[in-house]
């Protein structure tokens, strides 16, 4: 009998390559599964949120193309206020987190679980972003009008150009006006003092002549 067992073979283990990369898609498989699960429920939050808002965006006017107002799938699903301010979902999968980009970086303008409270606070930063944009128009109509009226145009711009030229050469007539009255009275200067030494040396030597 331990004759026998001692003629046994062990079983050796066979490795299979094939079996293994089964194993490891597999695995990928379920952690895919749990990524796509946790951004499906991102995305459903998020959904719900921009059902908050739906009255809120279609009061803003038509021609106001600031605003984006969509939802971005992707590895972290986002809903775009605007160019510049979206919200996500914060580490907890729970909070909604809006955030706008600056040249100074990122800003959380806002970070909660309470669906109502962010709404309110996204309705808020809409009426300011519309009301700076009213503004930013007045100030460029102002601008505009100020340039128009500083500024003659057709018939007046020639008036203007005409009267500048006018002025330009009565200048020039003045200086050289001036500078003929220079001139002489250079040379009537020279004249009387030469008239005057003259005089002086006759009185001073009345016989020379």
């Amino acid at each position: 009998m331990s004759e026998l067992h001692d003629n046994v073979v062990p079983h050796e283990k066979v490795r299979s390559l094939r079996d293994s990369i089964r194993k490891v898609r597999v695995a990928e498989m379920e952690r895919t599964d749990v990524v796509v699960s946790l951004q499906e429920s991102e995305k459903a939050r998020l959904e719900l949120l921009s059902e908050e808002l739906i009255d809120v965006f279609k009061e803003v006017p038509e021609d106001d193309d600031q605003f984006a107002f969509q939802i971005v799938p992707g590895t972290q699903p986002r809903l775009w206020i605007d160019m510049t301010s979206h919200v996500l979902m914060g580490r907890d999968r729970h909070s909604y987190r809006f955030v706008k980009e600056t040249r100074l970086g990122r800003m959380v303008l806002l970070e909660t679980a309470d669906i109502d409270d962010m709404a309110d606070c996204i309705t808020e930063y809409i009426a300011e972003r519309i009301i700076e944009k009213e503004r930013a128009l007045e100030a460029d109509w102002m601008l505009n009008r100020i340039r128009q009226q500083d500024v003659p145009t057709g018939k007046g711009l020639d008036q203007l150009k005409q009267e500048n030229a006018r002025k330009a050469v009565a200048v020039k007539r003045n200086k050289a006006r001036d500078f003929f009255i220079l001139i002489c009275g250079l040379l009537l200067g020279t004249v009387i003092g030469a008239a005057g030494l003259v005089a002086l040396a006759l009185y001073a030597n009345p016989f020379a002549g």
